[in-house]
């Protein structure tokens, strides 16, 4: 399939019209290839008819001219209509000139205008004979105008089979434009082949089409394969660029230097991107207010930038610009829109703030403070409310004294001056002062003359007052002896007048005096002792007792003072020792230290002398006194006193022989440290005060409730076993031990109702193979179980320091224990010595008996024990009859542990 119709890209312009053809010729010398387009006969001013490759002839040309007015040649080879154009039948030529200014170098392009009737005819009769040597069913490339103004249908292109020959072909396309959407906008010729545009196109909206054609014979047969065909749309300038904003809105600050970037606008246009319809340009049309030109903008990028450091938003607080982009490069016959910009110029610290006026005169009372003497004015041209504009004032000179400030009123922007420390007019008449202003903002300009600063001169007059007594110094001092005899007199407080400088007509009342030691004259200040002076008293801090003087002039203007009365010390007071009881542990302890305090001044104090105060010899001769310091004694027990508690007087004399006797109570004890010994006395005295906290009470209260449930568990055990009564064995006394006559259990034993067990917590003993005492010892634990009937022996007498062991029952025989046998030599030769021992060693009261605990009537057990004796006067040698010691049953294996040998 081939074009049957005209090769170029314009030939949708030939339907029904008479076309021309401009061909454009280079000549040989200039090697520039042949370019047909098609357009119509009648062309309308500014109208795209086609594009020429130029850089295929030309590629650094620089310069492009047409011969003929009527025609223009752009930089990417776009053919535009300067004016309206009829082509008529006869030929028309015109040449181009490509100029390369730098190198000189020029090629020249003819253009040839001519009927294209008679070329059509003649090519559509050349391509029928051609045809017939060559193959057409191929893609063929094709294009159309958007915005075609027809007429419709267009004529675009014509596809053929080669199989036309031999078949009858019929032609029919699919896809976008045919029977997708937009529908119908494409239709082919069944016969011929010819395609057609039904409208005009938006290449906004579809920049190509893509279909397919499709070759059949009248019964379905396809002797071709599916030839998909492009149809281009050749974009029009048709759309203006269009800036993203309507005004745009920028701020630039005075005095910024040449250059400065202001903003940057941009614009869009919908036209084919790369092409000379979307090449914009951007320019300012117009500036408000007009003089002097300050910005300008780069024509492709839309950046705004200054083209002068004279900005000064004092002058012209804003700028409007009005700015204009154009397609087609600029020129003058692209599309082109307009917008608004305005530049705001923002402000910078480049005025400084001046004084209104250079001096200023004012007045104030001595004695006020905290009161607004003066407001003083700047003026600033800069942005008010802002810290270029806000003003910060200084005292620079006058105010050495602190008696002045002056703050920035934030609303006014003045200075306001205020006394913030009391004037005397007695000692100043007139105050001068210098101040100054400056910015918030530092001062963008040179700043390094004083004239950075503006400055005034403000003159105070201090206006005299009528002022009444002062007090001054407000705290005076004299000197009393302690103990002095009442009536004593002294110097007190003096106040004056300082209008005339003198005490005169000042009269004195005391305001406090916390003991009433002291009265204070009236007329003269002078104080009188009242009561004795004491130094050494609890209120009484360094030696000095204050007291508040309040003194009035006639007209009752006062003023108060503190008189500090130092009492100067006297040695009225015996050095005494503030510990009344020592505690000596004897056994680590021979002495202990005491230590001995003055109340006077150290002249009257230490060194101490000790010594023991009694005339008892008793008291000589345990107790012994040897000086360590100033202050310090030990004091050492000899002869070896017993334990308790002694009086020891001591004297204590200082320096000057004055003395005191303190009795101490020495207690000597048996103890580590001192505190046991007073925890111990605490515990015997009772007087302890011991309270029970919550948890305490919990405690105390959930073990009564475990009580209670024990006993309910051993009734109901009990009303259990009732129901069925067992017959007791005869060997009764063999297999249970009994209670007998002992006063309690252990606190540390636990008997069951159905054995007998018994755990001894916090000792540890030995095993029954080895030596094992009467005890257990060193922390262990020890559970005995003996059940009732049945043959039991010991089983396993593991135990170790610390761990538990168990004497476990046996149940279901008879079990030897080999390793346990001792015979009755062994059993005499441990039991008799250390029996007799421990009736020997039996505690006996003043009157020889034996204590309560020691003699003990046990009751009947049964029956009579075939062993004999194991008392001290036991003295059976003979080993008959006692074989039975070595299967001992387990309820007497505490006894058994009694009495293996160690």
């Amino acid at each position: 399939m081939a074009a049957a119709g005209p090769t170029g890209s314009r030939s949708g312009f030939l339907c029904g019209q008479l076309l021309l053809t401009l061909t454009v010729f280079t000549f040989t010398c200039d090697a520039c290839k042949q370019v047909i387009l098609h357009v119509p006969s009648q062309l309308d001013a500014e109208k795209f008819i086609g594009r020429v490759n130029l850089k295929e002839c030309f590629r650094s040309a620089n310069l492009i001219h047409s011969s003929d007015p009527d025609f223009q040649i752009l930089e990417d080879g776009s053919v535009y209509t300067t004016n309206s154009v009829l082509l008529s039948s006869e030929k028309r030529i015109f040449t181009i000139l490509l100029f390369n200014t730098e190198s000189q170098e020029e090629k020249r392009i003819s253009v040839l205008l001519e009927n294209q009737a008679e070329v059509v005819k003649e090519r559509f009769s050349k391509e029928k004979v051609l045809n017939r040597a060559k193959r057409r069913w191929a893609p063929i490339p094709c294009s159309m105008l958007e915005n075609s103004l027809g007429p419709f249908p267009l004529f675009l292109q014509q596809v053929q089979s080669d199989t036309a020959q031999n078949y009858t072909i019929y032609y029919s396309i699919r896809g976008p434009g045919v029977d997708k959407e937009p529908l119908n906008l494409f239709y082919v010729e069944r016969d011929t082949g010819n395609l057609y545009c039904t409208g005009p196109v938006d290449r906004e909206q579809y920049e190509s089409f893509e279909i397919t054609a499709f070759a059949t014979t009248p019964d379905g047969y396809t002797p071709e394969y599916p030839l998909p065909l492009v149809i281009k749309v050749e974009d029009e300038n048709d759309n203006y660029p269009i800036f993203t904003e309507s005004t745009y809105v920028f701020t630039v600050f005075e005095n910024c230097p040449v250059g400065s970037s202001v903003g940057q606008v941009c614009a869009t246009d919908k036209d084919e991107p790369d092409t000379m319809h979307t090449r914009l340009r951007y320019t300012i049309l117009e500036q408000i207010p007009p003089s002097p030109t300050l910005f300008t903008m780069h024509p492709t990028t839309g950046v705004i930038t200054t083209t002068s450091s004279q900005l000064d938003r004092e002058l012209v607080e804003k700028y409007q610009l009005k700015i204009k982009v154009q397609d087609m490069d600029g020129q003058n016959f692209g599309l082109k829109t307009t917008a608004a910009c305005v530049i705001n110029i923002g402000d910078v610290n480049d005025n400084l703030p001046t004084f209104t006026r250079t001096s200023y005169m004012t007045s104030v009372e001595e004695n006020t403070i905290d009161v607004e003497i003066l407001r003083v004015s700047v003026e600033d041209k800069d942005l008010v409310g802002t810290p270029n504009w806000r003003a910060n004032y200084t005292i620079l000179t006058g105010n050495e004294n602190g008696n002045f400030k002056i703050v920035t009123d934030p609303k006014t922007n003045e200075g306001v001056l205020c006394v913030v420390k009391p004037l005397n007019y007695e000692e100043r008449q007139q105050v001068t002062l210098q101040i100054g202003v400056v910015n918030e903002a530092p001062y963008t300009r040179d700043s390094g003359s004083r004239l950075a600063m503006s400055t005034a001169t403000v003159t105070v007059t201090v206006v005299n007052q009528d002022e009444g007594p002062e007090c001054r110094p407000p705290t005076q001092i004299v000197r009393i002896k302690e103990n002095s005899p009442p009536g004593t007199r002294s110097n007190g407080y003096r106040a004056y007048d300082p209008e005339g400088r003198s005490d005169h007509g000042i009269r004195y009342k005391k305001l406090s005096d916390p003991k009433g030691w002291v009265t204070i004259d009236e007329n003269s200040g002078s104080i009188k002792v009242f009561r004795s002076l004491d130094r050494e008293a609890e209120t009484i801090r360094n030696g000095i007792y204050n007291i508040t003087v309040l003194a009035l002039d006639k007209d009752g203007r006062s003023c108060t003072g503190t008189l500090g009365i130092v009492l100067e010390d006297v040695n009225d007071n015996g050095p005494f020792i503030p510990q009344k009881t020592v505690v000596i542990c004897k056994p680590t302890m021979t002495s202990a230290e005491i230590v001995a305090i003055d109340p006077d001044e150290p002249e009257n104090g230490p060194p101490f002398d000790f010594s023991l105060e009694s005339s008892d010899s008793g008291v000589q001769r345990t107790w012994r006194l040897a000086r360590i310091n100033d202050t310090a004694a030990r004091l050492s027990y000899q002869n070896d006193p017993p334990f308790g508690s002694y009086e020891v007087p001591i004297r204590v004399s200082d320096r000057l022989g004055l003395s005191t006797v303190t009795s101490l109570n020495v207690i000597i004890c048996d103890c580590i440290t001192p505190s046991d010994c007073a925890t111990r006395s605490r515990e015997r005295s009772g007087n302890g005060d011991v309270r029970l906290g919550p948890w305490a009470i919990l405690a105390i209260l959930l073990g009564i409730a475990m009580l209670f449930c024990i006993l309910f568990t051993l009734v109901c055990g009990t009303s259990g076993t009732t129901k069925q009564v067992k017959a007791l064995p005869d060997d009764l006394p063999q297999q249970n031990l009994l209670v007998s006559n002992t006063e309690a259990p252990g606190d540390d034993k636990v008997y069951s109702t159905n054995g007998f067990t018994t755990h001894t917590v916090g000792m540890s003993g030995q095993g029954i193979c080895g030596t094992l005492g009467p005890g257990v010892k060193n922390g262990g634990q020890e559970t005995i179980e003996m059940m009732q009937g049945g043959h039991q022996t010991l089983d396993t007498c593991r135990v170790a320091t610390g761990h538990h062991h168990t004497l476990d029952s046996c149940r279901g025989g008879h079990v030897e224990t080999d390793n346990c046998r001792y015979n009755y030599s062994e059993w005499y030769s441990f039991t008799q010595p250390r029996l007799c021992e421990k009736v020997h060693l039996c505690n006996e009261d003043d009157n020889d008996k034996h204590a309560q605990d020691y003699v003990l009537t046990y009751s009947y057990e049964g029956k009579g024990s075939l062993a004999g004796s194991i008392s001290c006067c036991s003295d059976q040698q003979q080993e008959d009859g006692l074989e039975f010691l070595n299967n001992l049953e387990p309820k007497f294996s505490t006894l058994a542990e009694a009495c293996v040998k160690r």
